[in-house]
This record gives C-alpha cells, sequence and structure tokens, in this order.
C-alpha cells in the first residue's frame, strides 16, 4: 500500500496533486505547526494585469506554535472572501456567475476549523480530477508528539500498516532511504514539476478537468530511492 503525506495547502498547484494521483492513502499532515508566511492559507491568483497577486484566507490569529489543525477561520470568512476576490477577474467572475461550479462553490463552502476547509477544497479538486485515494489526517492518529521530522513520518507509516512512501522530490534532502528500508518501507519520489505553478482554483474555474488530469499523470513517474 502506497501513502503520500503532505501539509493542506489552499488549492495548490498541479504539481502538488500528483500525490494523490500516485498514493492509494493520501494523509493530510495536519499536526505540525502552522507556517505564517507559507501556502497553507493563501495563494496567488492573477490580477486585472495578469500579474499574480496574494489572496488569503481570513484566520484567526492563532499562537505561535500552534499547529494546523488548531487553526480557525473567522466566522465572517465568506463574506471576507468574496470581497477579497473582487481583485482577481476571474475567480470574482466566477463567482458572480458560475456560482455552482464545484471549484468555485467550495471556494466560499467555509467552516470553522482551517483544516475541514482545506480537506473539503481537496476533496473537491481530486474528484474533479478524477484521483480518489482514501483522504485521511495525521491528527487523527494518535501518533506521540515527542516524534519529529523523519520518525514522525515512518510513525504514521507504519500506522497506517504502508510498505511504500510518495514524496515530493524537496524531501530527498529529508530523508534517509536506509532508515525506511528498516522498516520495511520503499521511499520513492516524485520527478521536479514542470508545469504551470498556477493555483488549481484557478486552473480548475478557466480549463477543463480532463486536460488537467492528464498533465497531471504526464508528469508523475515515480523513482525509488537509491
Amino acid at each position: 500500500m502506497r501513502a503520500a503525506i503532505m501539509q493542506p495547502y489552499f488549492f495548490p498547484y498541479a504539481g502538488y496533486y500528483r500525490l494523490l494521483a500516485a498514493a492509494d492513502v493520501f494523509v493530510i499532515y495536519d499536526c505540525v505547526q502552522f507556517p505564517r508566511r507559507g501556502w497553507v492559507h493563501r495563494n496567488q491568483l492573477p490580477r486585472v494585469n495578469g500579474e499574480p497577486g496574494w489572496l488569503t484566507l481570513p484566520v484567526e490569529k492563532a499562537a505561535y506554535d500552534a499547529a494546523i489543525r488548531d487553526v480557525e477561520l473567522k466566522t465572517d470568512a465568506a463574506d471576507l472572501m468574496r470581497q477579497r476576490a473582487a481583485a482577481f477577474p476571474d475567480l470574482d467572475h466566477a463567482l458572480r456567475h458560475r456560482s455552482t461550479h464545484p471549484a468555485a462553490s467550495a471556494f466560499l463552502n467555509t467552516r470553522p476549523a482551517l483544516t475541514d476547509y482545506l480537506e473539503l477544497t481537496l476533496r473537491v479538486a481530486a474528484r474533479r480530477l478524477g484521483f480518489h485515494p482514501q483522504i485521511l489526517r495525521s491528527s487523527a492518529l494518535d501518533i506521540p508528539a515527542r516524534l519529529k521530522a523523519q520518525d514522525r513520518i515512518l510513525a504514521i507509516l507504519e500506522a497506517l500498516g504502508a510498505n511504500a512512501y510518495v514524496n515530493a522530490p524537496g524531501g530527498r534532502s529529508l530523508y534517509d532511504p536506509q532508515a525506511f528500508s528498516a522498516r520495511g518501507i520503499r521511499l520513492e519520489f516524485l520527478p521536479d514539476y514542470t508545469g504551470p505553478r498556477t493555483s488549481m482554483l484557478h486552473r480548475l474555474l478557466m480549463e477543463e478537468s480532463e486536460s488537467l488530469r492528464a498533465e497531471i499523470l504526464g508528469d508523475c513517474r515515480l523513482a525509488e530511492a537509491a
């Protein structure tokens, strides 16, 4: 059984979804610290002039060391997101005229917990792309808090009974292949992604899902760690 583990992001770029295409189980890694300036709660979409601009989810102030699972959206998040979407013409047009499009509906379907919202948008995008791994959260696995980094990943994989771990290419510098091999787990990596880095929210609204699926699958060749 092949598993992938990754932080949840706000409609990430197409390369992220290769993990859902390649894995039998995808674990939302929400038991780690919430990054203030990362891509968990924000992404870039084209503005009026075509240049990318930041679209940020309205989150409540949280403790510095808060985990992703502990972060919440503001109570008026949907209204604030409509206001912020006005700076991005394609998204604004979709919300006004294509509100039943699954990606547009998911964008405004806010939940109190940030992880709930990100899981919803992840599932909607994966379904549109035709990827159907089992999706669960690391916070539901009761992994001991003392375990960090590689040891935490290994504990998650063992809790799942996984015998293969598919990882983004950046993981090559993070993991020791021998440590995985000693646990009977095959460590695999996706190649560098060569496609656009545009948010999947924008691409689902503007492109056919079939072409996006073909693009993702065409750049999904797995290589085993040496």
